[in-house]
């Protein structure tokens, strides 16, 4: 259990690396996926266009969304951006790097399942084999002939080599030769597109706005420390205040039991001495409490808050002038007082 913990405390304190190894093994397994897919050509001229539209862009669609929701971030934006104003501003800049941040990790997936579709070659040449240039790769003498329905039948089955009965008219090895070789060569302009727009997003853009890159940066990872840290201290109040109330639940039916008894005296003597300790504990308890000590009054504080969070400036207790993400104007002095504990 232990192990797991450990393990547990670092994934927590390495979030940025965690995500990018989810991100690369989904898209290991969007390869994998695709390798193992079986393709099926529908051959027929009003279906193959749908299927390979469908085949090339919904697989990458529910990689996207798998990404997003993988992502403990995404319920941290959500949260950021639909909260009331309250006693902080919300910085639209702040909302954007969070997005942009997981959009990227999310759209490993997809692309990768788009490169290799493209170089493969399949969907393309389900897709695009009625367009193929019968008068540069096929019996153009016979085109005429041919009435344009007829035609797209005949071509719509060249993906399907089983029910292809036009090598007549164009050899199929040469219409699969020609559309693959477009196939791949989208496939790597695509790849080269998106090796240099990840490149532009990831050394470029900060050059030119850094400072307001390390703002946004700097406060996304304070609203995701401020969270884990709120949602520590819940955890440790609601622990403090559960041991509590059984403590005192445990007391009051002791009490009862001593009191019906009408020998309490006898049992009066292991009791007694057990009573300081337990106090000790409940008093320990109650200082985790820091005040909260009934139902109403947490449930306030959970709603104040949600609804009106601290303002971002220590030691400012009147409201904030302006956005409450940087405090504006001189700070005052203020006295350090060091205090020393020593146990005797």
């Amino acid at each position: 259990m232990d192990k797991f913990r450990m393990i547990f405390q670092f994934l927590q304190s390495n979030q940025e690396s965690f995500m990018n190894g989810i991100c690369g093994i989904m898209a290991l397994a969007s390869a994998q996926m695709y390798s193992a897919f079986d393709f099926n050509c529908p051959c027929l001229p009003g279906y193959n266009a749908a299927y390979s539209a469908g085949i090339l862009l919904a697989p990458p669609l529910v990689l996207f969304l798998l990404g997003l929701v993988m992502n403990n971030n995404v319920s941290m934006l959500a949260e950021e951006w639909k909260r009331p104003q309250g006693h902080r501003a919300k910085d639209p800049a702040v909302l954007r790097y969070m997005f942009c941040s997981m959009a990227q990790r999310a759209l490993i997936a997809p692309v990768v399942w788009v490169a290799v579709t493209l170089l493969d070659g399949k969907c393309f040449l389900c897709a695009f084999c009625t367009a193929v240039p019968m008068s540069l790769l096929g019996n153009g003498s016979l085109v005429p002939g041919l009435p344009p329905p007829e035609l797209a039948r005949l071509l719509a089955r060249v993906p399907c080599p089983e029910i292809y009965e036009g090598d007549w008219l164009l050899a199929r090895e040469v219409a699969v030769r020609y559309l693959r070789c477009i196939s791949q060569a989208l496939g790597w302009s695509f790849v080269l597109l998106t090796t240099l727009l990840a490149f532009v997003v990831r050394s470029v853009r900060p050059c030119f706005t850094q400072a307001a890159f390390l703002k946004s940066k700097y406060w996304s990872h304070y609203i995701d420390i401020e969270r884990k840290l709120f949602d520590e201290t819940c955890t440790e109040h609601a622990k403090a205040f559960a041991k509590v109330c059984i403590q005192q639940f445990f007391e009051a039916m002791n009490h009862d039991l001593e009191l019906g008894h009408a020998h309490g005296a006898l049992a009066a003597g292991p009791t007694g001495s057990a009573a300081p300790a337990a106090t000790e504990g409940v008093d320990e308890e109650r200082e985790k409490l820091r005040g909260i000590t009934d139902q109403g009054t947490m449930n306030r504080l959970l709603t104040s808050w949600h609804e009106c969070k601290p303002p971002l400036r220590l030691g400012q207790e009147e409201p904030l002038v302006g956005n409450g993400w940087a405090g504006g104007g001189p700070r005052p002095s203020r006295k350090e007082v060091a205090t020393y504990f020593s146990k005797v």
